[in-house]
């Protein structure tokens, strides 16, 4: 018999509902809050607000997308955490009344476990490879930072993390110092195309182990700019892409120094990356060369699946099903998970 689930995803500003049969996506929709771009960030209130309005008319539209009755599904899978509280519990009560609507079970998940199963995600008339275990990703996102060694599709281990600001918020931060909208990152990913990564030095992070620090580079970007300025009012509309291409650089040195040496101490070639930052082309050409370079067998998710969507929380959900995880009703979600 399929197994049809119903995936909730309502984490931050992106209200998505995805529909996946047997590890097939049949739907994935995402309504995103255009409203966030205006005030530099996720304002909390207004982005709950949103997920409420946009719950009911997005599942209505995925279950049609998919072409199946609400009778055809077998469990719901939300998002429990982490995330803004607010906007989890509008996704985590929506799943419950419609779980207990049709009496049937309930799946938490945990959006960065979810993140990294996104490279399980199978679409109809699409090869996809998919990885063997044990399996190294790097997972990088604006809130989190994080090295995971995946034993099983369920069973992971982070060896390294952030230990103060995530790669994510440095690109979003350092645009909003230069004066770009939020998120800045797909756009300082865009001037940097054009621009020249060694123009500027920037101060980079140096963390013992496997863990990860973009403070420091936040507090050197800004000072940077600060006494450029002071001798030229017009240097970052002179320097746009030179700036980004520099930033970017740096970021993506980091974090594909730090996958090296988690390559390079676990023994593991199965290696891959996950979350928004993902998206970053410089990020994925920087781990193409480094995998050919390092004869790493490499798995890039899809770009529709590197940012907050549902269908990896019901590919999530859909192997936590077979093991017959479910959760009951008195659950309550959890800002940091």
């Amino acid at each position: 018999m399929a197994i049809t689930i119903l995936a909730i995803e309502s984490s931050c500003d992106d209200t998505s509902v995805a529909i996946i049969r047997d590890g097939y996506v049949l739907s994935n929709l995402i309504a995103s809050q255009a409203i966030h771009m205006s005030y530099g960030g996720v304002v909390p209130e207004l982005a709950s607000r949103a997920h409420q309005a946009n719950i009911v008319p997005v599942t209505h539209e995925a279950i049609l997308k998919a072409g199946i009755k609400t009778s055809d599904i077998n469990a719901v899978a939300f998002t429990r955490g982490p995330g803004l509280l607010g906007s989890l519990l509008v996704g985590t009560s929506f799943a419950k009344g419609f779980a207990l609507s049709l009496e049937i079970p309930l799946i938490e998940v945990n959006h960065l476990q979810a993140h990294v199963l996104a490279h399980f995600i199978l679409e109809k008339g699409r090869e996809t490879r998919l990885p063997s275990f044990p399996f190294l990703c790097l997972l990088v996102s604006g809130g989190h930072t994080r090295m995971i060694v995946m034993k099983s599709h369920l069973e992971m281990e982070v060896i390294g993390n952030t230990i103060d600001d995530a790669a994510g918020e440095a690109f979003d931060k350092c645009g909003k110092v230069m004066g770009f909208s939020y998120p800045a990152g797909p756009l300082i990913d865009k001037l940097a195309k054009d621009g020249n990564k060694n123009a500027f030095r920037f101060a980079k992070p140096s963390v013992k182990g496997l863990d990860f620090s973009f403070s420091g580079l936040k507090t050197s970007f800004l000072y940077f700019l600060r006494d450029r300025l002071k001798e030229d009012p017009d240097f970052i509309d002179r320097n746009k892409a030179d700036l980004c291409a520099s930033l970017q650089f740096v970021i993506v040195s980091v974090l594909i120094g730090k996958l090296a040496k988690a390559a390079a101490l676990t023994g593991i070639k199965e290696i891959g990356i996950a979350g928004g930052v993902s998206a970053n082309s410089g990020l994925r050409n920087a781990i193409k060369e480094e995998a050919d370079k390092r004869n790493w067998n490499l798995f890039i998710p899809d770009i529709n699946y590197t940012t907050d969507n549902a269908a990896m929380i019901g590919i999530t959900g859909y192997y936590k099903y077979l093991r017959g995880e479910f959760s009951d009703h008195s659950i309550t979600p959890l800002a940091r998970y």
